[in-house]
Parts: structure tokens; sequence; C-alpha cells
């Protein structure tokens, strides 16, 4: 739900809940409203303050960011509120028209939010993927180091992994914004992932995003080298659903590329294979199942990696039902160090298009918090890019 919609939606229901109040004032006497001409004794009284404040928690509950149980309380709402207009129906008919509209909120936040949806799905994945991940990990010594290409090794020493835990997952979250393609319109979005590591990676990701005005969430899953995208416009039509082989590949370099540029502490032990190319250039191939990946990692002087760039992925239509070999880049432009640790803060996925697109940003993402080595969804420890960019956890 869009910010604007929501904001309606909040005014609507306020002024719904208030009128209610005036069904509780009549019912217990406490004063005379002219504006309901039938009868209400106490016992719809109570009905009406009961049905007010539903519909007030409702409005209060969306305009504070609507946790996933709000279709909950906006259904029961709904539901006290026609009861009580029903208790007095030629004065109070017209509110059944908010009711409508509240039902309406309700079934969309059920789509978005409920047991079947996106996010349900996400957060299944994501706590079966953290339950098999390794156990408490060893620290992370100078000597694993040895046997990486000096600009890796740097790289890690520089992320300041090196007398920590090594990393056996992730989670982390971002915002920015996305689009299909160079002349298509930016769409805002909001993602959060897990990813765990060895014995076998999985990549859980989550977006919600906005087109002309509408929402839209994608989800992309990757367990056992298998992927799957799936993009739901208002969480109720499906857009995209893209599987097979070519997105197989296309999310096994998307994984490398989640390993090295968010967690360098999980590069050692790895199965990547590496060939120093220059003081600031080193090939990678990354080996997962049947799947050899392979990119080119580019450091600066001050040994932060600032791109990764690979011949691996494919391009997926819009509807997702064909693939496009494309070379593919996410060059990083910041990095932070927070509590000891360097962590990227903003980065672009690339596209390398043939003429006439042509070379392209379609993904332009901000971290906002990142943790290693949580124990289930929404836990974690040395977290805290979100404090030192001034927003809340």
């Amino acid at each position: 739900m869009t910010d604007i919609i929501r904001w309606i939606v909040v005014a609507g229901l306020a002024v719904h809940g208030l009128i209610h109040l005036l069904g509780a004032v009549k019912g217990f006497g406490w004063n005379e409203v002219a504006q309901l001409s039938a009868p209400v004794g106490p016992t719809a009284g109570v009905l009406w303050l009961v049905a007010a404040l539903l519909v007030l928690a409702a409005a209060g509950l969306l305009a504070a960011g609507a946790p996933t149980w709000w279709w909950a309380v906006a259904l029961t709402g709904v539901l006290a509120s026609q009861m009580a207009i029903a208790t007095a129906w030629s004065d109070a008919k017209a509110g059944t028209a908010v009711n409508v509209l509240l039902l309406l909120a309700a079934g969309y936040a059920f789509a978005a939010a409920g047991p079947g949806s996106f996010h349900a799905q996400w957060s299944q994945q994501a706590t079966r993927a953290l339950a098999e991940a390794g156990p408490t990990p060893s620290l992370l010594t100078e000597s694993a180091l040895r046997g990486l290409p000096e600009p890796v090794a740097a790289y890690v020493r520089r992320s300041g992994a090196v007398g920590r835990p090594r990393v056996t997952n992730f989670s982390a979250t971002f915002h920015g914004r996305i689009r299909g393609g160079p002349t298509q319109a930016w769409m805002p979005f909001h993602g959060t992932q897990v990813n765990t590591y060895w014995p076998r990676p999985q990549r859980v990701f989550i977006m919600d995003a906005t087109k002309s005005g509408l929402p839209v969430t994608a989800l992309h899953l990757f367990a056992a080298s298998t992927a799957t995208m799936r993009v739901k416009l208002l969480s109720l039509v499906t857009v995209v659903d893209a599987a097979g082989p070519e997105m197989n590949r296309g999310e096994t370099v998307t994984v490398f590329n989640d390993l090295v540029v968010f967690a360098p502490g999980a590069i050692i032990g790895a199965p990547i294979r590496w060939t120093l190319l220059d003081a600031q250039h080193v090939r990678g191939v990354f080996t997962d199942n049947d799947q050899s990946v392979s990119a080119v990692l580019t450091f600066n002087p001050q040994h932060d990696l600032v791109n990764f760039t690979s011949q691996d992925r494919s391009r997926a239509s819009s509807d997702g039902k064909s693939f496009t070999r494309q070379g593919w880049s996410t060059p990083l432009s910041e990095h932070r160090d927070v509590r000891g640790r360097r962590v990227l803060a903003a980065g672009e996925s690339r596209w390398h298009a043939p003429p006439p697109e042509g070379e392209f940003t379609y993904v332009e993402l901000a971290v906002d918090d990142i943790a290693y080595n949580v124990h289930s969804v929404g836990s974690g420890y040395e977290s805290g890019l979100r404090t030192l960019t001034g927003t809340s956890p």
C-alpha cells in the first residue's frame, strides 16, 4: 500500500471510528444525538463503542506501519461496525461504504502479509535456512588467508573479519530504486534478505516496490542450487514467474556477488578458484553443485571492493519467461566502518546490454542494516549501520 493511499485510508477510518462514538453516546444516555433518530439502547451502545475502538485501532496501526496481523484487527472492525450500523440502518447505512473500503484494505493486507503471502513465505524460508546453517563458527585467523591472492586477502583484512567468528550467514535490509530498462520509470523499493553458507548456500530475498502508485512485491528464493523469482502486483496478480536453468545460473552469480560484497568473512573456505590478474583485479570461479560461474573483482588502492563484473548472468524478460545472456556488474560507491567492520553502504547493479540500450544502471541501493551470524529472522549481532545512518532499528 503506497503512502498516499495509506493516509487516505487512515483518515477515512479515523473519521469512521469517531462517528461510531455517537452511537455509544446515545446508547449509554450520555447525550442526545440528533443524527441517530432510531432508538439505541445500552447493549447496542456497547456494540457501537467496540466498533469505534476497533476501527480507530485499525487506523492507528495502519498509520504506524501496519503489522502483519493488521488485517485481523481491520476485519474484526468491519464486522463490528456493520453490526452496529444494522441497529440504526436508516441513519447509519452510509457507513457501509467505509466498511467496504476497510474490507478491501483488510483483504489486501491479508494477501500482502497473511499466511499465504510472499512475506510469510519469505519468513518461513529464511527461518528454515537459518536453522540449517552451520554450528557456532571458529575465529577467522590471519593464517587462514594464506593461499588467497593478495588483493582478496587484503580485502578480507580491510573488512575487519580477521579475529572475528567466520561468517556463516548474514541478514540485511536495503532501500533504493529499480527499473526494467533505461527508458522505464524508476520504482522505489525496500528489500530484506537472508543468506546462509556451507554446506550449501541459500538466499532468501523479498522486495516491496511501487509502480505507477501500486504496490509490487518480488520474492527471490535460492536453495539446493535452484532459483525462483516471482512478482505480484497488489500481492494478488502474478506478473513474473521465473524459473529454470538460466534462472539457476544467474542466481548463482548473485549468490557469489552477495558473498564477496556483503560477507567477506565467508570467503575463506568457499568453493572459489582464484586467479590473480594484476594488483587490483582478481578473477574468481565460484562453484555450487553443477554450476560454475566466473567474475572479475576490482579493488581500489585502499583495498575496498569497488566492482564485480560477470558474463554469466542472464536478464529476464518482463514476464520472466525468457532470458538473454548479458554482462552484469555491481559498482560499489560507498563503504563505512561500523563497530570494527568495513561494510558496504551504497552501490548499483548494471546490465551491459547491446545497442540500442547499451550499459545502464537498473538498481541503485543503500544498505540500511546488516548483521552477521544471526540466529533467527530479525535477530543478530554486530548490527549498527542503522544507528550510524540515523534511522531506528
